[in-house]
């Protein structure tokens, strides 16, 4: 073995950085919750409400997905879960620094749907 080769065993490869960031933002409502706190500070029925405007003829999000996508953004680091501590529980999510850089990067992605799929097909069609 020449030392390039083990030099290149040793090191380990750099994960993909569209591949990590599919990752991170895969799932149907991600994005869409870091949008709706890019306004300020959310509870969890102020984020659930948010998710349900303008989804016509779309199931609601049960809380057990909604846990599961909240969960996963912070571990991501985008988002930040505050508990108060009070009863009944008190709990507020909020954007971490890292989250709201990310908000421009979601920006782009909405401008772009509105020029793109503006049209009623086009819509129908991305639904799918």
């Amino acid at each position: 073995m020449t030392k390039a080769m083990a030099k290149a065993r040793a090191t380990p490869s750099r994960a993909c950085p569209v591949a990590a960031f599919q990752k991170m933002i895969s799932g149907k409502y991600k994005l869409r919750i870091v949008w709706d706190l890019k306004d300020g500070p959310r509870r969890y029925g102020e984020i659930r409400s948010g998710l349900l405007r303008g989804t016509e003829g779309s199931a609601e999000i049960t809380p057990r997905v909604l846990s599961r996508e909240l969960k996963a953004l912070t571990q991501s680091g985008l988002i930040d879960r505050k508990d108060f501590g009070e009863v009944p529980p008190k709990v507020e999510y909020r954007l971490t620094r890292k989250g709201r850089s990310f908000v421009p990067v979601v920006a782009a992605i909405r401008e772009w749907g509105e020029r793109n799929l503006g049209e009623p097909a086009a819509l129908a069609d991305a639904a799918e």
